[in-house]
């Protein structure tokens, strides 16, 4: 299989304020030509969508969106914000099926999968998150749980899109899988991507995310079958995500 172009997302959940928008330029004076190579992209929190698509403009941070209602046309829905909206925004990526959004808000691989469909009507890449919970990993369920994820969750039709590995008792902590076991969730992911839709499986990036940082990024983005990472707090800052980015090999 060819090697597919690196993906280096940050996931800003809610944190940030206007203000906080000035580290995209902060973070491409820091990587510049060096990370051409690759795509790096931001998701703000909603309301700085549009602001942070202004603010990325004249570089080549892309800027994405967190989340998303599942009903793709507009519609009396006070609150909710569809893909087309954050399309509109300046967005051209979409998270969804977060692991936060799948245990706080409920989320099932069906929502997850409609909000994704939503994405593609948009124009947008969705970000389809998948990951098991300590327990399930404990009780020798983690192939089950993430390949049912990844068949569930994922599109039969549609546009491309990215799958993020992210185990969930590794989110926000001190703690990774070893680089083995990551290989072989990716390698799973794979497996299960080609029992879906066979050759374009090959066409998907498959993404680590679960408390990357400046100093085990390079040695994540070593393994075979990362194709990126999804970044959560260690992308807020330009210094710390741009140290991130500049260990993916393909930056050098």
């Amino acid at each position: 299989m060819a090697a597919l172009r690196p993906l280096i997302a940050g996931n800003w959940k809610m944190y940030g304020r206007r203000a906080d928008l000035a580290e995209i330029d902060g973070l491409w004076k820091r990587v510049g030509a060096s990370a051409r190579a690759l795509d790096v992209l931001i998701c703000p929190p909603a309301p700085y969508v549009a602001a942070a698509a202004e603010a990325a403009k004249g570089g080549e941070v892309q800027i994405g969106a967190q989340d998303c209602c599942a009903v793709a046309e507009d519609a009396a829905r006070t609150g909710d914000v569809n893909a087309a909206m954050l399309a509109d925004a300046g967005a051209r990526y979409l998270i969804v099926g977060h692991s936060e959004r799948r245990s706080l808000h409920g989320e099932s691989d069906g929502l997850v999968r409609r909000k994704a469909e939503a994405a593609f009507a948009a124009g947008l890449i969705p970000i389809i998150c998948v990951g098991e919970t300590q327990a399930e990993r404990n009780a020798g369920k983690l192939a089950e749980i993430v390949s049912r994820q990844v068949r569930e969750s994922t599109p039969a039709e549609g546009g491309p899109f990215v799958i993020a590995y992210e185990p969930v008792w590794a989110i926000g902590g001190s703690t990774t899988p070893t680089m083995a076991e990551i290989a072989e969730v990716h390698a799973l992911i794979r497996e299960t991507l080609s029992g879906n839709f066979g050759a374009r499986a090959n066409e998907t990036r498959i993404l680590y995310g679960g408390s990357v940082n400046p100093k085990n990024a390079g040695e994540i983005f070593a393994v075979g079958g990362v194709d990126g990472a999804l970044v959560g707090r260690a992308s807020l800052k330009a210094a710390d995500f741009a140290a991130i980015i500049l260990a993916h090999p393909a930056a050098r």
